[in-house]
């Protein structure tokens, strides 16, 4: 057990903890948010507890909700869309993190095979689509034509305008095909997006995530912006709307797209 004084101790603000945050900070999993770091920080803490205590809650929710579309043969589809660094991918481990792995996939294509790129575009991904019992994320997915490959130049504007032509008919027959079909949308600023840049890189076990592509997002923010803003007026349907998630602050997006994914299955709860 560290030795820590009081100096260690961050009281920059005057404390106001009610009875429930203290008990909660005396809890395992309070105490392990304290000794975090050698310089200890109530305030940050006692969040990151609250956090802990409410992800553990809807991943508990997350079971219930598997079980009822593994009892019920439904299929579900969840899309997880946002820039470079927007923490997509872990915002997908929260919310799989206790479910059965045998009944749900995550799905995150790496660039077409010569094979693939010569087929109808959607081809790929109704290959990867569920079967009923099964939930499927998607870490990026169809509407990477509707923004990242126009904007790197990594299709025609004859293939995208095909795309934008179609895409709200594909989304439509999956629909109607009984697929609950959740679009999210995680949103950064161009600051908070450089500052993750910028960890990625200082850190030995995150470079690889570090790709060509995001080495220019910054460069190309604005272009990203217009195309994105083009893909929410045209894609943003009736039968399959887009949800934004701020993603500014990563723990307020994960526990706000699974609270999301939740009130938009209706599953039915129990005990």
């Amino acid at each position: 057990m560290s030795n820590r004084s009081i100096s260690d101790i961050n009281l920059e603000e005057p404390l106001d903890l009610t009875e429930e945050d203290v008990k909660l900070l005396n809890s395992k999993i309070g105490l392990r948010q304290l000794v975090r770091s050698s310089k200890v920080n109530i305030r940050k803490a006692l969040r990151y507890a609250q956090y802990d205590v409410e992800l553990r809650d809807l991943q508990a929710e997350m079971i219930k909700l598997q079980a009822w579309v593994e009892a019920n043969d439904q299929k579900v589809v969840i899309i997880y869309e946002g820039r470079d660094a927007a923490g997509k991918g872990g915002a997908i481990r929260r919310a799989v993190a206790h479910i059965n792995p045998r009944t749900y996939r995550v799905i995150a294509l790496p660039k077409p095979t010569k094979e693939e790129a010569g087929q109808w575009y959607f081809q790929r991904y109704v290959r990867r689509l569920p079967i009923p019992g099964e939930m499927v994320f998607f870490d990026r997915s169809w509407h990477n034509r509707a923004v990242v490959e126009p904007v790197n130049g990594f299709c025609t504007k004859e293939q995208y305008d095909i795309f934008m032509e179609n895409v709200n008919q594909f989304e439509k027959m999956l629909v109607q095909g009984n697929t609950h079909l959740i679009k999210l949308y995680f949103s950064i600023t161009k600051e908070e997006q450089a500052r993750r840049f910028d960890d990625i890189l200082k850190d030995p076990l995150k470079r690889w995530k570090m790709s060509p592509v995001d080495e220019r997002a910054q460069e190309l923010w604005d272009e990203y912006t217009k195309y994105k803003q083009v893909m929410f007026d045209h894609t943003h349907t009736e039968h399959a709307p887009w949800t934004i998630i701020d993603a500014n602050s990563k723990i307020e997006a994960r526990i706000n797209s699974i609270k999301h994914i939740l009130e938009r299955i209706p599953y039915k709860q129990s005990d």
